[in-house]
């Protein structure tokens, strides 16, 4: 039954504080009291807390100490919390803590055994492969499978997965509906269903792809669980539909009010375009920096900034959505194993990427809303470390820059001016003096992207590679070569004249066919008083060539009479109604 609850706001801290606490001050000694607490002491499975201690992992963070009670008993919850603190045990301990493995009693109870019983919908690739990452770690000891079902890979190690069965199955809605509909997806015994980064969904238009699967989901004995940062209003009429009476949890740190996390320190700087890239070289060697990533706004920026990087001595690689699935991997790969030290990265890497250590987030350009903001700066300070971000505001931008401002109470609606030479930009990121925009070659240390193998996924890539790409281009640039180089092909007469273009275009040839109406052409050009002694040379030419290489034309073509016969009235008007002038006399001179 569930309890007839509607809404609970409650906080609490994620460590203990230097700062003396009173006894008037019941909020911060509840926090470092709470602070105390491990897994183990909310009755989560023994087998979870091994596994993740065996990690060091051994103290819940807020969302997670205040999710846990109220989704161990199997309530319909709605979390809400900053980015980076620790949403994904808060659901993913429930789950793994409530499906039942195949070593458990009851499981050949099950309406299909084999079949996923939980499940978790992400809006990104990169945030359900990190989801499902960190679910294993917590079922280690359990014995439960985990799928992670995705676009741009191959359908059928999927579906080969699904066939031998999984407990639980973490995805994004496009390849979940798919697999759904082929009847490979069965989701008759899942009675637990997590939205994770909910207000991502709707913003990427994914609302009514998760309300298909709810609607698959049995309604009896179902427990849904919705997280996210923020919390829109179709998300929450999203929540009333399909919830029963879920508690709103939203946890806090008493002493970090702000709607951007503490950890975090910002700097805001005006710069212009032309210079960021001196500025974001300098950045990069700023004493204590570690891994960081570069937002940026379109895909081309990203390319293009990656590439200037690595020109400069940095081992950086690009993530964004027109990178087919395996090179995106091959970059977060990289950027994990430490091969790589700076991603550059449109929005799609602005969830999903938890990796520690990340020191510093650089936006290129101010994000497009407060949102995005937030999603951004997240990606460092995770976990309780601290972090930087930095934001560069171009002067056109500063509108919008004003906007995020306020909505965000940073303080800073009037953004210094900054150059790469400015020195309190040498100040404020601790860079040491001199230094310059190329990494110094002792200091080269990573191997970089290349050093990643890249997956072939098998899998349908969303941007066609660059080899078909250029490959296409090959030809035609070879198509046009050919015409140019030797005059006798798709473009015969070139830009001699109208008449050569029309003529090839009517009727294909061979090289055997040209060759010989070319040499006729020529002698043709040769006996016109118009044309020039330079053009009646080369014709001459043309024509010993042409008499010398007869025999072997007659080997490729059915007759070279028949080709001058076929080439005589019909390429004369042509000609002659192609070029009045100079035309004519290329069209039929050159070879």
């Amino acid at each position: 039954m569930k309890v007839p609850m509607t809404e609970q706001t409650t906080e609490s801290s994620a460590a203990e504080t230097d700062a003396p606490i009173s006894a008037a001050d019941p909020e911060l000694v509840e926090a470092v009291e709470a602070s105390s607490l491990t897994f183990a002491d909310f009755n989560v499975r023994p087998e979870i807390v091994e596994a993740l201690a065996a990690k060091g992992i051994v103290t819940p963070f807020p969302i997670q100490a205040e999710t846990l009670p109220i989704a161990l008993g199997g309530y319909d919850i709605i979390g809400q919390a900053k980015t980076g603190t620790g949403k994904t045990l808060g659901f993913g301990i429930p789950a793994i803590q409530r499906v039942t493995s195949p070593d458990d009693a009851g499981y050949e109870d099950l309406p299909v055994p084999g079949a996923p019983q939980a499940l978790i919908v992400a809006p990104t690739r990169e945030l359900a492969v990190q989801v499902a990452s960190d679910i294993k770690v917590a079922a280690a000891r359990r014995g439960i499978r985990v799928a992670t079902i995705y676009g741009g890979r191959a359908y059928e190690p999927q579906i080969e997965e699904l066939d031998r069965g999984v407990e639980i199955v973490v995805g994004t809605p496009g390849r979940l509906i798919d697999l759904h509909r082929q009847r490979h997806l069965k989701l008759k015994n899942v009675n637990i269903v997590v939205l994770d980064e909910a207000d991502e969904m709707l913003d990427l238009g994914f609302l009514p792809d998760v309300e298909t699967l709810l609607a698959a989901v049995p309604e009896i004995g179902r427990q849904t669980m919705l997280f996210s940062a923020t919390m829109p209003g179709p998300v929450i009429a999203m929540a009333r539909r399909y919830m029963s009476k879920p508690t709103h949890i939203s946890a806090a740190d008493p002493l970090d009010e702000g709607i951007t996390k503490k950890d975090i320190r910002q700097l805001v700087y005006r710069a212009h375009h032309l210079d960021k890239d001196e500025v974001i070289a300098r950045l990069l060697q700023a004493e204590g920096r570690g891994r960081t990533i570069v937002f940026t706004r379109t895909k081309r920026q990203a390319d293009r900034l990656s590439a200037e990087l690595i020109s400069r001595g940095f081992a950086a690689g690009a993530i964004h959505g027109d990178l087919g699935q395996g090179a995106r991997e091959q970059a977060l790969r990289a950027f994990r194993n430490e091969k790589i030290d700076v991603l550059v990265a449109t929005d799609v890497a602005a969830r999903g990427i938890d990796v520690t250590d990340i020191t510093h987030v650089i936006n290129l350009t101010a994000p497009e809303d407060e949102k995005a903001y937030l999603h951004r700066v997240g990606r460092t300070g995770r976990a309780g470390k601290t972090g930087i971000a930095v934001t560069f505001v171009d002067w056109e931008d500063m509108p919008k820059w004003k906007l995020i401002d306020k909505a965000l109470g940073l303080g800073i609606p009037e953004p210094i001016e900054t150059y790469s030479s400015s020195p309190h930009l040498y100040e404020d990121l601790d860079i040491p003096k001199g230094t310059k925009g190329r990494l110094p070659r002792h200091k080269r240390s990573k191997a970089g992207l290349a050093a990643e193998e890249l997956e072939d996924l098998g899998g349908p890539e969303k941007r066609k590679s660059s080899g078909g790409r250029d490959g296409g281009r090959g030809g035609r640039d070879s198509s046009r070569e050919g015409g140019r180089g030797g005059r006798s092909g798709d473009r015969e007469g070139g830009r001699g004249g109208r008449g050569g273009r029309d003529s090839s275009r009517e009727k294909p040839r061979t090289d055997a066919q040209d060759s010989s109406q070319d040499s006729q052409g020529s002698a043709e050009g040769s006996a016109a008083p118009r044309s020039r002694n330079r053009r009646r040379t080369r014709s001459a030419d043309s024509t010993e060539q042409s008499s010398h290489s007869a025999p072997e034309a007659a080997q490729q073509s059915a007759a070279p009479s028949e080709g001058s016969e076929s080439a005589t009235q019909p390429r004369r008007r042509r000609r002659r109604r192609g070029g009045s002038g100079s035309g004519g006399g290329n069209a039929s001179s050159e070879s």
